[in-house]
């Protein structure tokens, strides 16, 4: 499924969200698609299978996920993921700092309007 950085900073724990969203956010993981088991997982990727179940749990909360008893987790329909607020004012604070490390390194407005387009059409976005 994916690869763990073990040097990383980030906690196993959240690598594995990370993996998980970029999958979902990138199509590779398509709405009310089944999820490896937790042992599975666990296995695949060598590690506890609390953190596993710990990731499952947090991208649950998200509201990425679902869960069925019996049958497994599974990847929300969008129209069922949760609003996040705190997630929004992050996401805006560290665009805020990226925009002005590539006004330190000389990119005019139009550049950097011109870099986000291309950005977006690379993410499939339509301007």
């Amino acid at each position: 499924m994916f690869q763990l950085d073990l040097k990383s900073r980030k906690s196993i724990y959240e690598q594995v969200i990370d993996n998980i969203k970029e999958f979902i956010i990138s199509g590779i993981l398509a709405p009310e698609e089944k999820l490896p088991s937790v042992r599975e997982l666990s296995r695949t990727l060598t590690v506890n299978p609390n953190t596993v179940q710990k990731a499952y749990r947090e991208l649950e909360r998200q509201g990425y996920l679902y869960s069925v008893s019996g049958l497994g987790s599974f990847v929300a329909p969008r129209e069922h993921r949760k609003f996040d607020e705190e997630k929004l004012r992050e996401s805006k604070e560290t665009i805020g700092r990226e925009l002005r490390e590539l006004r330190y390194l000389g990119l005019s407005t139009d550049d950097v309007q011109k870099l986000i387009q291309e950005l977006m059409q690379e993410g499939g976005y339509t301007i």
